[in-house]
């Protein structure tokens, strides 16, 4: 662990960030100065800055135990919370544990204790019962989407690691929900509420696309089309339905990822990486991607299937118009469909007869190394430029994990690239370079 701590304008240089949102400052000073905060706001207002950065000040660089602890609702909002970490530079250890990721890999990461700990409640209060590692010096608590992990049924789990942490000094709880209500077990008192929800001026569009056809696939092929190369999500409420429209993208050669609940860990993971680097411009998923997700802005989201809840409405939407951008969220119905009364949108698109190439310039490289084995960013661009000998603006976003990374070329060199850069050598390590389909 490091000894001295990063200077708060360090890590927003290290984020890219110049200067924080209103939000943003304000949770900054409630969180130093409050024993219990509770931050509303709105997805992708950057909570997830706003309780690290007054969370890490806090820490001790002499202290050898786990001292802050994040809960969250979902395997991908603790990776994404442990890359922002890293991204920060923030000098400390951080490890992420969550459900679907072998139980040896957390005890290996384990054996030195991290000072921060982000996991989901379920794989947390497991590492609990087997005591793992010691609760005595975690100080601070963060529940990020508490709403989400209630509604999800972690409530006995999350009862259950309170219960084993005796020397909580504060408590942070992030939603971006009005209106829930807090169980008893989070012992709360005196907080200090941050609401800015309903604060933010949306620059959201809301559209409706009718559909002749029940199924609606061949309109939303011609509205896809319609709104041409662009990043979005299509949401459906089934996975069964995932898989229904995702044959008939296909057949109509629409490249495009998956996002639900039943897939491996390890392919929810890599479509998002797909999804991040533009391999992938389409994403389908169901309502697990409308919160808490590391995706980039995007221009559009598509409601292929009608969400039941106002709520689910309000979070898809919330994926697109973020921060001050401009986004359309687009209703897909049947003529004849049940449109429940929390749809309101009088504009209805007329879609035009046109063939766009919905087909991304990139593709994604696996390279078998990664951080353990001490390889960094510039270690696979020096790879990529000199023995693949791409051009600066052909090299795009490099995703570097633990024991592996994800480097986006362009498809037209995919092949001549692998050919020169598979099984070399990159910091004493062997590696294998291999196309991600």
């Amino acid at each position: 662990m490091a000894n001295t701590v990063k200077s708060q304008k360090e890590i927003l240089s290290n984020l890219g960030i110049k200067t924080l949102n209103p939000m943003q400052e304000e949770a900054l000073l409630a969180i130093t100065s409050s024993e219990n905060t509770i931050l509303l706001s709105p997805t992708g207002t950057g909570k997830t800055v706003a309780f690290l950065l007054p969370t890490l000040q806090a820490l001790d660089a002499h202290n050898e135990f786990v001292q802050l602890l994040i809960l969250v609702p979902s395997r991908e909002l603790a990776i994404q919370i442990e890359q922002v970490i890293r991204q920060m530079g923030s000098g400390f250890k951080t490890n992420a544990v969550y459900g679907g990721r072998p139980f040896t890999k957390d005890k290996v990461d384990l054996a030195h204790n991290p000072a921060i700990l982000i996991g989901t409640p379920g794989r947390v209060a497991d590492h609990l019962r087997r005591e793992t590692f010691s609760v005595e010096g975690i100080k601070t608590l963060v529940l990020d989407e508490f709403d989400k992990s209630l509604e999800i049924g972690f409530e006995n789990e999350m009862r259950e690691i309170m219960a084993h942490l005796p020397s909580i000094e504060k408590r942070v709880l992030t939603s971006a929900t009005q209106g829930v209500e807090i169980p008893s077990f989070v012992q709360l008192k005196n907080e200090l509420v941050i609401d800015y929800l309903g604060t933010q001026k949306s620059k959201l569009t809301i559209k409706k696309v009718v559909s002749e056809e029940k199924d609606k696939l061949k309109t939303l092929v011609r509205l896809l089309h319609h709104i041409g190369n662009q990043p979005g999500i299509i949401f459906c409420n089934f996975k069964d339905t995932i898989q229904f429209v995702s044959d008939y993208l296909e057949d109509n050669n629409i490249p495009h990822g998956l996002f639900y609940g039943g897939l491996e860990q390890i392919e929810r993971e890599r479509a998002l990486i797909k999804f991040r680097n533009g391999t992938h411009q389409i994403i389908i998923a169901t309502d697990l991607a409308a919160r808490g997700l590391d995706i980039p802005e995007l221009n559009f989201i598509i409601h292929y299937q009608l969400p039941l809840k106002a709520e689910e409405f309000t979070h898809r939407n919330g994926r697109t118009a973020r921060m001050n951008a401009q986004g359309t969220a687009y209703v897909l119905q049947w003529e004849q469909e049940y449109v429940p009364e929390f749809i309101t949108t009088r504009e209805i698109v007329t879609l035009q007869d046109k063939k766009t190439r919905l087909q991304s310039k990139w593709a994604t490289l696996y390279v078998s190394g990664g951080r353990r084995d001490k390889i960094s960013k510039g270690d696979l661009a020096g790879l990529f430029f000199k023995q693949g000998n791409l051009e600066r603006d052909e090299l795009g976003v490099i995703e570097l994990k633990q024991d592996c990374a994800f480097v986006a070329v362009p498809i037209s060199k995919v092949k001549a690239v692998i050919e020169k850069t598979n099984n070399t050598r990159l910091k004493k390590k062997k590696v294998r370079v291999t196309q991600l389909l």
